[in-house]
């Protein structure tokens, strides 16, 4: 052991465990001794182990009473306390007090040996371990995404890489770099595989190797669950990466099952279309032929997703299911959300409630232009554990729990993802061009075709034309997109990032989870 720690513990009857310190020591462990509480709450201050072994039952000032004041005075500590009682008020006190591991006598070394690994060297056995499964799957992963012909087996290999992203992420293991070539050669393949297959998609949406895409959510998942007698929240998280739901599963796993079945925005994927063609149940250029007063091009100056309401009730009046009562909220900040939760009680009167939250779309601008988030978020790593926090702590916990105590069932989705950008890739445009950075639309592009993937026919490819000879063009991989003109300080300010747009894994394969309350 490179750096041995010292163990204090503290039981009215320590000679007779001289067996089990005398093992302890040859793991390589330093023991400290004492007999009674005052004596350990003076080894605490004055010599400051590692770890606390604290029996319950001693004489004077009780294992529960010095636990409190360790606790006060060195509260990150780990203290494992033992214990003859199995009284469950003793448990719950302890447990209030953030006990480390909870052990009943009679307890063999062995036991003992575990809890102390558990609590000193879980950090370090934990990235050994992460590093070492990774080490094995790495072959097979690279076999895979060279191998990976349908869009299943893409959702599977980024479901296994985003769980190797997390796994690394959170053991000093200083594999990061190695996953993180591994993901953009699986990105790289990936939009060769989109584009052979893409047009096919848009062709042929009834082919049955098409993957589910953004106009069939309703349908497929929606309906379903309102046919069979079900009160439905449709809950959409703008930005939603399958790694930040990952995140943020455990905190909803108290209150519901989870049935994950990811799905694959369209193109672009970018919110003027993904959610519409969501909420629509159509292509954009659909929506844009028969509700030409609910789409709104490119070019114009309108918000591009102001009619999301409007666009639901064409899709149930369209599928002849007028008779369903649905509401509609949009929670741009902490105040509409907490609005949302007051008045709870007039949603219950629904057959369906949309819920669209925004705040990790506001996250990622707020990144591009603040300095401080941009430290903030620094990494994907940091990046989840912002959507984390934001989740823990704001409304949306709070309207899970609403549903959940009510019964109700949960569509969790999104209309996109986001990818960090570091790659420029050089295009010319004229006015009129979009600003998006991961795709472009309009009628005199320059651009190299080798770099970007084309749509020379929109139409067939379910999008509007602005103009007659319109052309889209998107970025792959962690391209975007940058004009020659201020070229150096465009890319030094974009370099770094999260963007929409394009194709990449990030973007295109997210989560689409139904939730049944536990």
């Amino acid at each position: 052991m490179a750096n041995r720690h010292t163990i204090l513990w503290a039981d009215d009857e320590i000679d007779l465990l001289k067996p089990h310190i005398m093992f302890l020591r040859s793991k390589g462990y330093d023991l400290i001794t004492v007999n009674n509480g005052r004596d350990a709450l003076e080894i605490v201050e004055n010599n400051h182990p590692d770890l606390i072994i604290l029996d319950e039952n001693m004489p004077g000032l009780t294992g529960l009473e010095t636990l409190s004041r360790i606790k006060q005075t060195a509260p990150d500590i780990p203290v494992i306390m033992i214990t003859k009682s199995e009284e469950e008020n003793i448990m719950d006190q302890a447990v209030g007090n953030k006990i480390a591991d909870y052990l009943i006598k009679p307890v063999n070394p062995n036991q003992i040996l575990l809890s102390i690994k558990k609590n000193l060297h879980s950090e370090r056995l934990v990235s050994e371990q992460a590093a070492g499964d990774y080490r094995r799957e790495f072959a097979a992963i690279t076999s895979d995404i060279a191998s990976a012909s349908t869009f299943d087996d893409w959702r599977e290999l980024y479901g296994r890489l985003v769980y190797r992203d997390l796994e690394l992420s959170s053991a000093d293991t200083g594999m990061g770099e190695l996953l993180d070539h591994q993901m953009t050669e699986a990105n790289t393949e990936f939009a060769k595989f989109v584009r052979r297959h893409y047009e096919d998609w848009m062709l042929s949406p009834d082919a049955p190797d098409r993957p589910m895409m953004s106009p069939d959510l309703f349908k497929k998942k929606v309906f379903p669950l309102l046919d069979a007698g079900e009160k439905v929240f449709f809950i959409l998280i703008d930005n939603f990466r399958m790694d930040q739901w990952r995140t943020v599963r455990p905190l909803l796993s108290e209150l519901f099952t989870f049935e994950e079945d990811p799905y694959c925005s369209i193109l672009p994927t970018a919110t003027q279309y993904a959610r519409n063609a969501i909420f629509s149940g159509l292509m954009p250029a659909q929506i844009s032929r028969m509700f030409p007063e609910l789409w709104v091009d490119e070019d114009e100056d309108e918000g591009k997703n102001l009619n999301e309401s409007p666009l639901i009730a064409t899709q149930f009046e369209r599928f002849r299911r007028k008779g369903v009562k649905f509401s509609y909220s949009k929670i741009n900040d902490s105040v509409a959300g907490e609005k949302l939760i007051r008045e709870f009680a007039n949603l219950e009167h629904n057959d369906l409630n949309v819920v669209v939250l925004n705040f990790i779309d506001m996250l990622s601008h707020a990144r591009t232009e603040s300095r401080m988030i941009r430290e903030l978020a620094s990494g994907n790593a940091a990046y989840r554990s912002l959507t984390e926090s934001w989740f823990r702590h704001s409304s949306a916990i709070d309207l899970f729990r609403k549903i959940a105590a009510k019964g109700y069932k949960v569509i969790l989705t999104t209309d996109h993802g986001t990818i960090r950008v570091d790659n420029p890739v050089k295009i010319v445009g004229d006015r009129n061009t979009n600003t998006n950075l991961r795709y472009k639309v309009g009628k005199n592009l320059s651009y190299n075709p080798r770099q970007v993937y084309e749509i020379k026919r929109p139409d067939r490819f379910g999008l509007p034309s602005p103009n007659v000879s319109s052309v889209y063009v998107f970025a792959w991989g962690r391209d975007f997109f940058a004009y020659p003109n201020n070229y150096n300080h465009y890319v030094q300010y974009y370099t770094g990032t999260f963007q929409h747009g394009g194709i990449s894994l990030e973007e295109m394969i997210v989560p689409l989870v139904t939730m049944t309350p536990k």
